[in-house]
């Protein structure tokens, strides 16, 4: 299995770009630089940045030293003020920094107590943050400065001016406890003077501030937007250079929304002004997919951590020459003259059989972390395969996975309905299109089997026309059922595990239709998609979920089963949006308190549960 995570090992020569974006810091000579690493979901953003640290880190040779703060909006979304979180994450790294070389401690730690105006109190979160930053006030003072709209408006009665009075008392009170002698000052002059210390404190220190910012274009538009404004606070001050990773598409989407009514033309000025220099994570063709595949075979191998960097770094090498006509392939891997196994050597001609669709299929296009995935697939399918002593070869599984994954759903169906139906269990009717594109022909081809994908899938090897497929079909149940009579489901039970495993996202418009199932069918029902919930790295609100949902909603015996498969699932893969969704299900305490124990689950995931207990009481 391979990591859904981002890594410093560079398998797709991204070196170069990480090493001219470390160049361009460098000749920034302490100028403020802004840099913007753009591109999809899964390309390798986060990896990019990791790549530029390291290139960093390796120049420190230099007189000039670097600071390094990374921050990831992501994890405070919903829970934080991410504005006063990265305020107070770049003091504190400051003042760390500063206790540490023994220089300008006294500037540092008094830019960490004018942070705290903006961090340690409500009003941080609330309405300081919000004035300056021109958004609406929110906190105790925001709610009272609403509670005097409510008076101007006339509509109040006698419990509401008690409340309020509360209210405005309790606010005051608070804003005495939480604004310190020294920052009694006006919102712009505590920035203009926060502003200077940094800038003060850098130039003491000697050091160039190198602030990463990742995962924006994964935040709500409010909180892309606040993370944006808070960076722009230390724009263009001397010593510092941000390099912010997010999909360019969804930072402008998030502008236009928070910016309601503006025209595509001040979307696109607004981030021009936060980014000078647009980089973007470059596409993979097929050559760059099938290096890619290749590198994942052996790093997952048994060769040594020396051999393995051998191979890396001479494959990212003739990736470098692939404009001069230059391959990465099975006979370029053999020229290294390093003895691979039967094994890796047959896993290097499936990359070369599966790279052209995978870059091309417009459910993969190429996306390294989709690629991942799809291999991780296969690898767990195999070892179902395995676990059931059903001998598949894994060839026709990645066949089988990719067309699951690329094709049509329709399709997909009519396959599994054939291999079904036949006594060999051969999808005969793929044969004569296989046959006549092995002559050079173009097969006409039924309507939802009939594009550009199919003909190339069906021309990719092994052929599977004359193939006994099921027990590849059975170790892909997790996707599309293969029900036979002796399952012995209900016309209706079928009709629902169907449209669960094909359609999870889409459980909820089930309506009641679980519910008149009986417990034994909703047992099997439960079985099957728990059958493939393990491949499923993130806990959040996958699709997979609400049919799970739909499941023990209708049957609530079956809630505790699914609470201790989320219980069992690695701290890591928890997301704090699972949280919430889950809270009114009556097995929700259960898991809490399992959560709440595990050292491995994340804070905001805890801040989560505390938010929705918040009497403890769990």
């Amino acid at each position: 299995m391979w990591p859904d995570n981002e890594t410093e090992i560079d398998f797709l020569n991204f070196t170069s770009i990480s090493d001219t974006v470390a160049e361009i810091i460098v000749q920034a000579s302490g100028r403020p630089v802004s840099i913007g690493v753009s591109g999809a979901w899964g390309v390798g953003k986060s990896s990019m940045i990791k790549l530029i640290r390291s290139s960093l880190k390796k120049r420190e040779k230099s007189p000039t030293k670097y600071l390094f703060v990374e921050f990831n909006a992501w994890l405070y979304q919903g829970y934080d003020d991410v504005r006063a979180a990265l305020l107070e994450i770049i003091a504190s790294a400051l003042k760390a920094e500063a206790i540490a070389s023994k220089t300008t401690v006294e500037k540092a730690s008094e830019l960490a107590e004018r942070v705290d105006w903006f961090r340690f109190g409500k009003l941080a979160a609330g309405t300081a943050g919000s004035f300056f930053f021109g958004l609406p006030p929110t906190g105790l003072i925001g709610e009272a400065i609403r509670f005097g709209a409510t008076l101007v408006s006339g509509h109040v009665d006698g419990k509401t001016l008690k409340g309020g009075g509360e209210l405005v008392e309790k606010a005051l009170n608070e804003g005495k406890e939480l604004i310190r002698p020294k920052s009694e000052t006006s919102p712009p002059q505590a920035i203009h003077d926060i502003r200077k210390l940094f800038e003060e404190t850098l130039e003491e220190l000697g050091v160039t501030l190198v602030v990463l910012i990742d995962d924006l274009d994964r935040c709500l538009p409010e909180t892309t937007i606040a993370t944006l404004e808070a960076i722009r606070l230390f724009l263009f001050l001397k010593n510092t250079a941000f390099v912010i990773a997010a999909d360019n598409d969804m930072i402008k989407h998030a502008v236009r929304k928070h910016f309601d009514g503006v025209d595509d033309k001040h979307v696109t000025s607004y981030f021009d002004k936060l980014i000078q220099v647009p980089i973007r994570v470059p596409p993979l063709g097929t050559q760059e997919v099938r290096a890619y595949m290749m590198l994942l075979f052996i790093e997952s191998s048994g060769l040594s951590k020396e051999l393995k960097e051998q191979v890396r770094s001479a494959v990212c090498k003739q990736l470098s020459a692939s404009w001069q006509g230059k391959r990465v392939d099975r006979t370029f891997m053999k020229s290294l003259g390093i003895e691979f196994s039967s094994e890796l050597i047959a896993k290097f001609d499936a990359a070369d059989r599966l790279a052209p669709l995978m870059a091309t299929a417009s459910q993969i296009e190429g996306n390294p972390r989709l690629i991942k995935r799809f291999l991780n697939a296969l690898q767990i399918r195999m070892s179902i395969a395995h676990a059931h002593g059903i001998s598949v070869d894994e060839a026709v599984l990645a066949k089988i996975l990719l067309f699951e994954r690329c094709g049509e759903a329709e399709a997909y169906k009519e396959l599994a309905k054939a291999v079904n139906t036949d006594e060999g269990g051969k999808p005969s009717f793929l044969h004569s299109w296989e046959d006549e594109i092995a002559k050079g022909k173009k097969p006409t081809l039924t309507s939802i089997w009939d594009s550009d994908f199919v003909r190339e899938w069906l021309a990719v090897r092994p052929l599977l026309g004359q193939q006994d497929l099921r027990g590849a079909l059975y170790v892909s149940r997790e996707h599309a059922p293969v029900i036979t009579p002796s399952e012995r489901l209900s016309s209706d039970g079928a009709e629902l595990l169907s449209a669960l495993l094909n359609s999870p996202d889409m459980a909820a418009a089930l309506g009641d239709k679980p519910k008149s199932l009986p417990r034994t069918e909703l047992t099997y029902c439960l079985d099957r998609l728990l059958e493939g919930a393990p491949q499923i790295q993130e806990w959040g609100v996958p699709p997979l979920l609400e049919a799970l949902l739909a499941v023990t909603r209708a049957d609530p015996s079956q809630g505790p089963r699914l609470a201790a498969f989320l219980e069992k699932r690695p701290g890591q893969q928890i997301d704090a949006s699972l949280i919430p969704k889950v809270q009114n299900e009556p097995w929700a305490d259960q898991l809490y308190r399992s959560l709440n124990t595990n050292g491995a689950v994340s804070k905001p995931v805890k801040a989560a549960i505390k938010k929705v207990r918040p009497n403890g009481n769990i």
